[in-house]
């Protein structure tokens, strides 16, 4: 009777720690979630004063940690069972190369993933900007999984939730486009 009991907690265990992952694909393909994703890796803070969004050099990139990170998010997206996906990016560079190296669909570029740090006066018509963009790609396609991948401001301010980098919010969205709720997805590790 021990060994049944001791094999059966194990067994419930393996349940109970089992990742909410395993419904991450079938979500995203319900018409009511996206994923949104801060940027990986990109050593700093905030961006060197007279940056310009048209020049790379002149803002705070990916290091090499970061394109790693990067790719592995991509490798355990497609783990997830999302082996596509309609790919959006802030036009940061920092988030165009993260959305690239998730090698799911090419990036489109979005300004209503822009960050804004620098003036957090934006944040209202940002996040009201995003939403108009969750409810056209929802309404377009709603059966394919669609990524945003953005700034930790814009995710905080869509749904209240600080993340750090790499970090993914799966979020139920309305069918305008706004925030119902959400879960984490910790950046995984490899």
């Amino acid at each position: 009777m021990k060994i049944f009991s001791s094999l059966f907690v194990s067994i419930l265990l393996i349940f109970i720690a089992l990742p909410a992952s395993a419904n991450l694909a079938s979500e995203l393909t319900d018409g009511q979630h996206v994923l949104l994703m801060r940027h990986a890796d990109a050593p700093g803070y905030g961006d060197p004063s007279g940056y310009q969004l048209d020049k790379c050099s002149t803002q705070r990139n990916l290091g090499e940690n970061g394109k790693r990170q990067a790719a592995n998010i991509g490798q355990w997206l497609s783990k997830q069972g999302i082996s596509s996906a309609k790919v959006f990016s802030s036009p940061w560079c920092r988030c165009i190369e993260t959305a690239t190296l998730l090698n799911k669909d090419p990036v489109q570029i979005s300004s209503a993933l822009s960050s804004f740090f620098d003036d957090m006066s934006l944040a209202k018509q940002t996040t009201l900007d995003l939403e108009k963009l969750i409810q056209a790609q929802l309404k377009e396609s709603p059966k394919t999984p669609i990524i945003l991948v953005t700034h930790h401001v814009n995710i905080e301010a869509f749904t209240g939730k600080v993340v750090n980098v790499g970090d993914m919010v799966l979020v139920k969205v309305d069918r305008n486009g706004k925030y119902v709720s959400q879960q984490l997805y910790p950046s995984p590790t490899f």
